[in-house]
């Protein structure tokens, strides 16, 4: 099974793949019926999750039926147990939205949900995060994970995600990150798939970002914190969702 996904993520294109993936993946979950594990996102609970990985795969970590990752399980709890999220309506930007989001983020929002991406047939908004077509100060929320390793210039983009927000507005930006690397390690001369899989760890990957990753947030003018809520819950909490054993929350704020 493992073998099956990483050739699906590596040979169909990014801008089809969740909206594929989510017929695959539903059909393969007839083989995964029990109660071990849950998505906290739809609800569904399977004996286990799917593999997931575009080099090596993470065992156990994809929901069949909504595509979440241990990631996007982890923000679900957050935005549930440490914002206002599900309670103000703000006015939310979601960039390069991920699909175990989208339909419960518009069922809630409406039309003050916007989705935007330079791709993804997924989202309402065709936009390059480098050059967002909204007013200074429009958004009281802004979603933005695991894009900026994927842009040319991760600096313009935290700009454009800065001005965007309103002043006393949050947003929620994640990136892999090597906390083994002190400074972020990026090289405009890498430029074939073979070479940026192997110093960045992925074909699509620019950058890999190292543990100075809040304080390139914070040089885009946001107010950061850096909340490791995981390790804040109890471990059977962990287990059942399958969720990141470390993996810090990104929280940022617009003065």
């Amino acid at each position: 099974m493992k073998h099956l996904i990483r050739w699906f993520l590596n040979n169909v294109p990014r801008k089809y793949l969740q909206y594929c993936a989510q017929f695959a993946t539903r059909l393969i979950s007839v083989f995964y019926i029990g109660k071990k594990v849950e998505c906290n996102v739809c609800r569904r609970h399977y004996r286990k999750f799917l593999p997931y990985g575009y080099v090596s795969s993470r065992e156990n970590v994809l929901c069949p039926n909504c595509l979440s990752l241990e990631r996007h399980r982890l923000m679900q709890l957050y935005l549930q147990n440490k914002t206002k999220f599900y309670t103000s309506n703000p006015h939310t930007l979601h960039v390069a939205p991920e699909f175990c989001f989208i339909k419960r983020f518009e069922r809630l929002l409406g039309d003050k949900y916007v989705t935007a991406d330079l791709e993804s047939p997924l989202a309402k908004v065709k936009m390059d995060v480098q050059a967002i077509p909204f007013d200074d100060n429009t958004f009281d929320v802004i979603f933005c994970n695991h894009i900026l390793e994927h842009v040319n210039d991760y600096k313009k983009a935290l700009q454009e995600l800065y001005r965007a927000l309103k002043p006393g507005g949050w947003g929620i930006i994640q990136s892999p990150i090597n906390y083994n690397r002190a400074v972020t390690y990026e090289d405009a001369s890498i430029v074939t798939p073979e070479e940026r899989t192997l110093h960045f760890g992925q074909r699509d990957h620019l950058r890999e970002f190292g543990a100075d990753y809040a304080s390139l947030l914070a040089n885009a003018g946001f107010d950061v914190v850096e909340d490791n809520y995981v390790e804040t819950l109890p471990p059977d909490k962990v287990k059942r969702h399958q969720l990141p054993e470390h993996e810090i929350i990104y929280l940022v704020r617009k003065k």
